[in-house]
């Protein structure tokens, strides 16, 4: 099962302060403590030291953070990538989205030239699990 699926297989997207908390984890690329994040967060808001600790907590139930022991604390690391994650919630939204033939012409469709090179270039790409 991939971090942040539940039992159903759905990922859902994050709540607003789970959003800010992982990118900053994710801009990072290092181990965080909640104290790491939290003094951050309170030169951009007011937060309690113990909202971001419960914030962390969830994400770490959710499968979306893993933590290891360091004292007193526990330093976080993120389960899956920026890019895994948005890979994900396209997963979702082409499953959930009816007809994928034309979610996905739409899709298309609104995407710019630059990023449709990408999809291009990535569909001409092997990819694991997936027919050449």
């Amino acid at each position: 099962m991939l971090a942040g699926d539940n039992a159903g297989g759905a990922v859902r997207g994050f709540g607003d302060l789970e959003a800010v908390i992982m990118h900053q984890v994710w801009e990072r690329g290092e181990p965080v403590t909640v104290r790491d994040l939290f003094d951050d967060l309170a030169t951009q808001r007011t937060i309690a030291y113990t909202t971001v600790m419960s914030t962390m907590d969830n994400l770490h139930r959710k499968g979306w953070l893993d933590r290891v022991r360091d004292g007193k604390a526990y330093r976080y690391t993120a389960t899956a990538s920026r890019e895994e994650y948005s890979a994900r919630l396209m997963r979702e939204a082409l499953a959930d989205g009816g007809d994928a033939e034309a979610v996905l012409s739409h899709f298309v469709a609104q995407i710019g030239s630059g990023e449709s090179a990408a999809l291009r270039s990535v569909l001409r790409k092997p990819t694991r699990g997936r027919p050449a």
